[in-house]
Parts: structure tokens; sequence; C-alpha cells
């Protein structure tokens, strides 16, 4: 079957609120600051009456990639569950109008859309309360074996691992895309995520992962120390590639043999963390799907993350692939 698509994705279909607060307020609320908690409805609904006014905005780690993939001129599909609601309908507007494939059947008489409220501190931190509502009922059934099938890389969010059905969902996905000699690509999503599924996540890049992206946290998590080098190490020997995030410290693109390390794009200031990670990856695997050597990925990558980071919101405000070139990259 020809490559119709540059990355295949499958996360959580998640609306954003997004709002401004202080360290003290966070506190207040007791959430660990800049991690990501899981709520019920009610929960969520109660932080939202507590929060300052914000912005609303699609997103979901995987889909914000994949809007970063298309701002680059990348061609993306992604794969995840809404319900039949003003805010599934909203999340399917926005994930076609980049140009991205989204063609999952919402789910009626269940759940709720998902959306995750996050906070962000005067640092630029993220601090998310997610409900996760009907992103959770995305199952084998939902994954689109063709377009699996006719993608370069294949894009696993880690947040899903919460989920028995969508565990099932990637397995199912993975021997799909290597079936077809396509790459399985996986990002870890959050420390807590790890922290839960560790053993779990362990088997499954052992097993199954060709391209693993973490920030530093995670890898620390997942490996269980504080030696950022002993953490790389280990996973070095167990994917073929991967890309460790580090904040200013930039990031180090691991491969067999290989040790890359790139540096951080200059930003003048951080305004909101939310979707570096998301970016960094879409930059990545863009430059990745078009042939380009793995050093020039990670500035794709690192380019990305930047523009996210100098505003409000989880996916580029810019043309990403205009941003490139004016960069020389």
């Amino acid at each position: 079957m020809p490559e119709l698509y540059d990355v295949a994705a499958i996360g959580n279909a998640i609306v954003d609120v997004i709002a401004p607060t202080t360290d003290e307020w966070i506190v207040e609320q007791g959430l660990a600051k800049g991690s990501m908690q899981l709520v019920d409805q009610q929960q969520s609904q109660a932080l939202y009456s507590k929060m300052q006014a914000g912005v609303e905005a699609s997103g979901g780690s995987a889909a914000n990639t994949i809007a970063g993939l298309a701002s680059f001129g990348g061609r993306g599909a992604f794969m995840g569950k809404v319900a039949d609601d003003e805010l599934g309908r909203v999340f399917g507007h926005d994930m076609r109008a980049i140009g991205a494939r989204f063609e999952n059947q919402p789910l009626t008489g269940g759940p709720a859309t998902a959306v995750s409220m996050i906070n962000v501190t005067p640092d630029g931190q993220r601090t998310m309360c997610t409900f996760l509502g009907a992103s959770v009922e995305f199952s084998d059934a939902d994954v689109e074996d063709a377009v699996i099938e006719a993608s370069k890389i294949v894009y696993l969010e880690g947040y899903l691992f919460d989920a028995e059905a969508a565990r099932r969902a990637f397995a199912k996905a993975a021997a799909l895309a290597h079936g077809s000699g396509r790459m399985i690509a996986l990002t870890m999503s959050d420390s807590f995520v790890v922290e839960r599924h560790r053993a779990a996540l362990l088997g499954f890049i052992e097993g199954q992962v060709d391209l693993l992206f973490a920030n530093e946290a995670e890898l620390l998590a997942l490996f269980e120390t504080n030696d950022f080098d002993q953490a790389a190490e280990a996973l070095r020997q167990r994917v073929k590639l991967a890309a460790v995030t580090r904040s200013e410290k930039g990031s180090i693109i691991l491969s067999e043999g290989e040790r890359l390390t790139v540096a951080a794009e200059p930003v003048e200031k951080v305004v909101d963390t939310t979707g570096a990670g998301d970016q960094y990856a879409a930059g990545f695997m863009f430059g990745l799907s078009r042939g380009r050597p793995l050093q020039q990925c990670g500035k794709l990558a690192s380019l990305a993350a930047a523009e996210v980071i100098s505003h409000y919101g989880p996916r580029p405000l810019v043309s990403l692939k205009d941003l490139a070139e004016s960069k020389g990259y």
C-alpha cells in the first residue's frame, strides 16, 4: 500500500481549558505543580468554577502533535474518541480544519467529551486536571487498519495506558504497523503515567517500540534512578531510537552507538509549557518522515517546542514550515 500519511497518531481526544494562576492557588487546591491528575466529571466542574478566565482549545497530547506536523506541512491522521456533543463536534472540526484525518465515530449514550483543566503559573509551568470522559472508550475497534498500514510512523500516546481497552488498541496498531514495515513511536507522556504502569511500559517499549519520546523526569522514573546518564544508557539499549528533552538544557537523541546533543531554541519569554513535548515530537517525526538527518530532526523539534511555549495553548500559532525555512532548518 502506498504511504499516504507521515504520521498516524492514537491518543486521548481532549478539549483544553487553559487559565493563568498562582503557585499559592495550586497549593490551595491540593494539586501537585507540573503534574497531570485524573479527575471525575464532578471534580472537573468544581475546579472550573474556581479557575480564572481562560481559553478553550482542542487538545490532547497526540492530537497536538498532529497539529504541529500539519503546521510543518506534513500529512497526519488522528484516532481518538469524542462524544456526540458540542465539545466533540468542536474537536472534530478543529482537527479537520488543519488538514488532518479524523473519522472515528463519536460515542453516543456514554460519558461526555474529555476535558482538561490546565492552570499555568507565572513561570510557564502547567498543572493539569483531566476528566477523560469519552476518550477512554477508544478500543481496538476504532483503529483504522488501512490508515495504520499507510503511515510512515504510528505514534502512540502514553496517557492511554490508563485504559485497558486502549492498550488492546495499541497492541493491534503495533501488529498492523510492524506487519507493514512501519515505525512505532511512543511518548511516555508524564512521570505519573510511568509510575502507574512502569512494568507494562517497559515491556511494550522493549517488544514493540522503535522510537521513544520522553522528558528527563519520565526517563528517571522509568528506570527508578536519579542518574541521568545511567538512565539514558539503559534506554539506548532497549530502543532503536529515542529523544529525551531536558527543558533549557535542550535534548539528546539516542541511537545505536550514538548520542547527539541538541541545543534548546532560544525563547524570549516562557509563557506556557503546555504542548512543549507534543510539538517537539511533531518536529522530530516530521523531519524523520522526510528523511532528514537526526541532528536536523532535533533542531526542527526544538524549534516547534520553542514556538509553543512562547504563548498560551498547546498548538502552534504561526506556520512552523515558514518558521523553519526562515531559520534555514
